[in-house]
């Protein structure tokens, strides 16, 4: 059985949270509340997430704040963090939300499609990640050692080859989706959304090519989606 990926829910509000579960209940991945920053951190800590809905507003340590310290730490600063708000100061608002490092900046209210929209990209994404890195796990152990007959050979260099159709697979989507982006869209949200895509392909795939004879061996897969 395929294991869902985890959503993280950041709101102080618990009818915002509420409200955020109801939207995206149709994904059928596993929804994470946390009411503040701080129990966002925490949840952080034990858990991986495929994307973190930060509210920018919240009392304490508010959104800006927390997704500083979720760049910070090398175990989430790689995790999409899409802010929602329910104000808007202008253009120098927006820019301080891409600049603590968020893929997307929505404000309320908010279209539920677009909003499930945007999530689900990066959700078959992490899963994409996930699929990848335990495809290449298995592939460096069938690499590992010496004296393979002829079969274990041709065993491995089918399984790179699908692992490399399934990144293609993907690629060719977060193209899809970038070419999609810019048709609509000329803001931050556009291009950021089609740069972190880009990193982390770019990661994969270069990862993937180091598993190929006679490059040294085999490298393993980004950790992170």
């Amino acid at each position: 059985m395929v294991q869902k990926a985890k959503i993280l829910l950041v709101d102080d509000r618990p009818e915002n949270l509420l409200a955020l579960e109801a939207i995206l209940s149709a994904l059928d991945q596993t929804l994470v509340r946390a009411s503040s920053g701080e129990e966002a951190l925490k949840a952080l800590l034990t858990d991986d997430f495929a994307v973190i809905l930060l509210d920018v507003q919240m009392p304490g340590m508010d959104g800006f704040e927390t997704a500083a310290h979720i760049k910070r730490r090398e175990r989430t600063r790689d995790i999409p963090i899409i802010f929602l708000t329910a104000i808007n100061h202008g253009p120098h608002h927006t820019f301080r939300g891409y600049a603590a490092g968020a893929v997307d900046y929505i404000s309320k209210p908010f279209d539920p499609w677009v909003l499930r929209a945007k999530v689900s990209v990066f959700v078959e994404l992490y899963m994409k990640n996930c699929q990848l890195r335990e495809q290449a796990a298995l592939l460096r152990l069938q690499l590992e050692g010496d004296g393979k007959d002829a079969g274990e050979q041709k065993e491995s260099a089918g399984l790179l080859a699908e692992l490399s159709a399934r990144l293609a697979a993907v690629e060719e989507q977060a193209e899809a989706l970038s070419k999609q982006l810019s048709d609509e869209s000329t803001d931050a949200a556009a291009v950021a959304t089609a740069a972190h895509l880009e990193r982390k392909l770019t990661g994969l795939r270069r990862a993937l090519d180091a598993l190929e004879p006679g490059t040294g061996g085999a490298s393993p897969l980004p950790s992170r989606n």
